[in-house]
């Protein structure tokens, strides 16, 4: 008979916000434990989030023993157990001052803002909807981007998400990687080629492990890329359009533990 766990996957990837962590933004004890589960049988779980590392640390006691995480839309790979910067693939300033330049002459009215392992930094015009730490620089985009970023932020107050990202993505022509995870119009913007997937494709194959061995799991278009590249994945069930269109299969919603009841399924937990 074949042996049914060789064919079970040997990584897990799974977003943060809208896919393993609830609307309230806890983790439950359900999931929790299916983690620490898997952690104990060597399945590493890879938390692989838009979050910058200031909210991604919120988490990180569910990592596991192996403590790893892609952050920033795959700007960093952190590793967490020695709380530092494992792989880093930031934006140069050069290149992101022209992207901003392009994007506020087709679009007026944006505003822009920087995430650095510093923390954030931003425009006067840019409003943030979450408490924004405490010494936070202000200034202009030229002032801000004055070192190699993790990743760029775009809002627009007036715009749809959608149209927004439209817009940038027809002037910025693939100088760097647009996408987005907010309900609001904020564009977040990585340096060129890098998305989830391309950073945890680099992770996957320090640690020897094929694409088709990971299982992923997301809500938004930020997952896209790792969704298609993963051997196996999940749309939440109440995941954006476009996300459920690419997924394999579709998972319980974020507030129904989703993740977890799938991964206790596949590795009969």
């Amino acid at each position: 008979m074949p042996d049914v766990r060789a064919s079970r996957p040997r990584l897990v990837a799974t977003d943060l916000d809208g896919t393993l962590v609830r609307s309230d933004g806890t983790v439950s004890d359900y999931t929790r434990d299916v983690l620490l589960e898997l952690d104990r049988r060597d399945v590493p779980v890879v938390f692989v989030t838009g979050r910058p590392l200031r909210w991604a640390e919120e988490v990180f006691d569910h990592v596991g023993s192996h403590g790893l995480a892609v952050v920033s839309n795959g700007a960093l790979v952190w590793d967490v157990a020695h709380e530092r910067v494992h792989l880093e693939r930031p934006i140069e300033p050069d290149l992101g001052l022209e992207v901003c330049d392009l994007v506020r002459r087709a679009v007026p009215g944006t505003a822009f803002a920087v995430e650095s392992l510093r923390g954030i930094s931003l425009e006067h015009g840019f409003l943030e909807r979450h408490r924004v730490p405490e010494g936070s620089r202000r200034g202009t985009i030229e002032e801000l981007f004055d070192r190699p970023a993790l990743k760029l932020l775009a809002r627009h107050e007036e715009l749809g998400a959608e149209e927004f990202w439209d817009a940038a993505e027809a002037v910025v022509g693939g100088r760097l990687v647009i996408t987005w995870s907010s309900t609001t119009a904020l564009l977040e913007i990585s340096g060129p080629g890098v998305t989830k997937a391309s950073t945890l494709a680099l992770l996957c194959a320090d640690l020897g492990i094929d694409a088709a061995d990971v299982i992923a799991f997301g809500d938004m278009p930020n997952d896209l890329p790792m969704l298609r590249w993963a051997g196996t994945s999940y749309a939440m069930a109440d995941a954006h359009p476009s996300v459920t269109e690419v997924a394999g299969h579709v998972a319980p919603g974020h507030d129904e533990d989703g993740v977890a009841r799938v991964l206790a399924g596949v590795f009969d937990l």
